[in-house]
């Protein structure tokens, strides 16, 4: 991936209530899982009135690439993000209801984003760059560790969080994100499975009962949120 873009997924006829949602695919930042963790997880927001975008961002991974891990992606994801808010009145988008969720290294995408000053520019480009890059709130679906701050800042958006605990990889993300949102006092809610390992997408293909019904507690959240209409 030389040049970035976002896929638009949208909720049916009437459905949709102004929220947004950037999708970040996982695959180690060397590929893109983009049907499992992208497609189908923009299909399922859909169900709630959410319009949903998947990027497919720059790779630093792939092999002989030129991009560095945390630098290209990043851009991508704020350029994706300030982008939406951009042609929000355009596009029928509530720009101050703008959300991001991440699989995997995705997750790490999602660290990438929602810490920082959304309105520092890395490379401005045009108007669309003045738009902020920073969301209103974030789905991290067992997350990458890069990108977790030591401390959580008090404006960090509202989160929500899942993975399985025996996750060799990204359970421990997870873990030091619950705490990190506690202390800073932000809203976070955190599912952990005992069993599941890593990369078991928005659960349509598990045998386990919990994973198979993991995307209807997002769902509860969503709704909870005022994010989500009810399905």
């Amino acid at each position: 991936i030389h040049n970035p873009s976002i896929t638009a997924y949208y909720p049916a006829a009437g459905r949709a209530n102004g929220v947004s949602v950037l999708i970040f695919p996982g695959g180690g930042h060397r590929e893109l899982v983009f049907d499992a963790e992208g497609r189908d997880a923009a299909q399922f927001l859909n169900q709630y009135g959410i319009t949903a975008y998947v990027l497919k961002y720059r790779l630093a991974r792939e092999p002989n690439s030129p991009y560095k891990v945390g630098v290209e992606g990043k851009e991508d994801a704020q350029r994706a993000l300030r982008m939406i808010r951009a042609n929000a009145d355009k596009w029928g988008l509530d720009k101050d209801k703008v959300g991001v969720m991440g699989f995997s290294a995705g997750g790490e995408v999602v660290h990438w984003v929602s810490y920082e000053d959304g309105n520092v520019v890395m490379n401005k480009v045009d108007e669309i760059d003045t738009q902020n890059a920073k969301p209103n709130f974030q789905i991290c679906i067992y997350p990458g560790p890069f990108g977790v701050p030591d401390k959580i800042p008090a404006d960090a958006p509202p989160a929500f969080v899942l993975t399985a605990n025996d996750d060799s990889c990204c359970s421990a993300p997870a873990l030091k994100l619950l705490q990190g949102y506690r202390e800073a006092g932000v809203p976070i809610e955190a599912h952990f499975y005992s069993k599941g390992g890593h990369g078991f997408n928005m659960g349509y293909r598990s045998d386990m009962n919990t994973l198979s019904k993991w995307p209807a507690r997002l769902g509860d959240w969503l709704v909870d949120a005022g994010l989500g209409l009810p399905s």
